[in-house]
């Protein structure tokens, strides 16, 4: 699920008495690295929530399934000046998707669901567009399905309006009436309409709603005592506040109704203390066989049998730094953001919550930034720009950015189904634009052939630097535009 505050004071982020000597990640030099940074990584935390303006932090190591280092800093609730600590609760945002994603593999393997099944054969009440969307393709975001959180589709006139309670029947109804924006293994593009669904598909096989299947079946048996859905009608201990900024100003997070706080793309609480449980379960065979795992984690092709663009399996992206495999996703929602990193080969993985917008917070810079003062080998390389030799892609990329910044577009840089969902969030890309300043460089850092269309990667500096992607078509036509902060 998608989505500054200045203190007068510096934050009161208390001193860790941290257990030196930690663990035995690759070598005999990375285990003394990691020893000596114990106070570098508060320094670095302190910073960047400065830089960035965060209230309060979670952070949390885990190496081999063993908690080294769980710390809270900052504040959990501004009003009430309320620390942050291990046990604060936190939103998952689209963290929670991998949940979901486990539960879909649970019922895989025991031949309730199969992955490549066409997804009418659990919504047989579907569009008959949906008949080629096979099961793989909504965990790996392959269907095509339209996404129903755009900015357009959730405003008051909108037929997902946040505001608006609906029964799941109501909102799945709603989904069926949506439009397919490319065919079925056609290309990527991340949709949260896609765990929605697989949610609901949990509910139709086993007849109970998918929040009670992952509680029965990994929350409770792994002893996660703090993860479970959303509810701002429960009472529930350690819970942080979540907060955004609006025009320099700390604003608490906007109200949404309970359905989208029960959805399947990223609607849970959990903490770093019940993640350390989940990390620890990821390395043993408690919930899935090891072959479902590694399922999980294999970029899922797309129908020319080429990786898809995203690099993205199961509910995870799939990437490596230095040759260092990582597995890893971001999540965002109500005012909070999360990321949680695994860096499988050295058996380490970093966890990092914050209770502020995602326009506003980088939880995987925070979190890449500590792998690397644990071990610099996990350091991503700095991207140097190549040859361009489409500058004409180059020049089209800076004029839209130009116009986006105006909340402004031109409908004929685009594809149809782009522009569509494009011109939907507009105001979106300009309150997130304006406040970075002018566009300083842009820089072309990959190019690459995606069937008939080509990919490309570029860094567009404002006062802080951003990760542009854009697929053009054979005519020319900008057909998938992602702009995110670079990590």
């Amino acid at each position: 699920m998608v989505d500054f505050f200045a203190f007068a004071n510096p934050m009161d982020l208390p001193a860790v008495n941290f257990l030196l000597g930690l663990m035995a990640i690759a070598s005999l030099a990375a285990t003394a690295a990691y020893s000596e940074t114990p106070d570098k990584i508060d320094q670095y935390i302190q910073s960047e929530m400065n830089r960035q303006h965060i209230p309060g932090l979670a952070l949390g190591v885990y190496g081999a399934g063993r908690t080294e280092r769980m710390q809270g800093y900052g504040v959990a609730n501004v009003e009430l000046n309320v620390k942050v600590k291990p046990e604060t609760i936190f939103q998952s945002g689209s963290v929670g998707k991998q949940f979901t994603a486990m539960g879909i593999m649970m019922l895989v393997e025991e031949g309730k669901i199969g992955l490549d099944d066409s997804i009418l054969k659990y919504f047989p009440d579907g569009p008959s567009r949906w008949a080629p969307v096979k099961v793989s393709n909504l965990l790996s975001h392959t269907a095509g399905i339209a996404e129903y959180e755009t900015e357009a589709r959730t405003k008051p006139e909108g037929p997902f309006y946040l505001r608006l309670d609906n029964s799941e029947d109501e909102l799945y109804r709603k989904i069926t009436e949506l439009p397919m924006d490319f065919q079925p293994g056609e290309r990527w593009r991340y949709t949260n309409t896609n765990y929605v669904l697989l949610g609901m598909m949990i509910h139709r096989v086993t007849g109970k709603f998918y929040g009670d299947f992952l509680a029965e079946r990994i929350f409770r048996p792994l002893e996660m005592t703090a993860t479970r859905i959303i509810s701002e009608e429960d009472i529930i201990p350690n819970r942080a506040s979540g907060y955004r900024l609006v025009k320099g100003e700390l604003k608490n997070q906007e109200w949404v109704s309970p359905t989208y706080n029960t959805t399947a793309d990223g609607a849970l609480y959990f903490n770093v203390v019940d993640l350390a449980k989940w990390d620890g379960a990821l390395y043993t065979e408690k919930l899935v066989r090891r072959a479902s795992l590694d399922r999980m984690w294999t970029v899922f092709p797309l129908s020319d049998g080429k990786p898809n663009s995203g690099n993205y399996g199961f509910a995870w992206e799939v990437t490596s730094v230095n040759g260092h495999r990582v597995i890893d996703h971001g999540g965002a929602w109500q005012g909070f953001t999360s990321y949680i990193g695994r860096y499988v080969n050295d058996r380490l993985t970093i966890v990092v919550l914050t209770n502020l917008d995602s326009n506003h917070s980088n939880p995987s810079k925070i979190a890449r930034g500590v792998a690397g003062l644990l071990n610099p080998e996990l350091i991503p390389p700095f991207a140097h720009p190549i040859e361009d030799k489409d500058p004409q892609v180059t020049r089209l990329l800076s004029d839209v950015l130009s116009e986006l910044v105006e909340g402004k577009g031109d409908p004929s840089a685009f594809t149809a189904k782009e522009w569509e969902e494009l011109s939907m969030e507009l105001s979106g890309y300009a309150d997130f634009l304006k406040e970075l300043g002018p566009l300083q460089k842009l820089e072309l850092l990959e190019r690459k052939e995606a069937g008939r269309e080509r990919a490309y990667k570029y860094r567009a500096t404002y006062k802080e630097p951003l990760k542009v992607e854009v697929t053009v078509s054979e005519a020319g036509k900008i057909a998938n535009l992602e702009i995110d902060r670079e990590n």
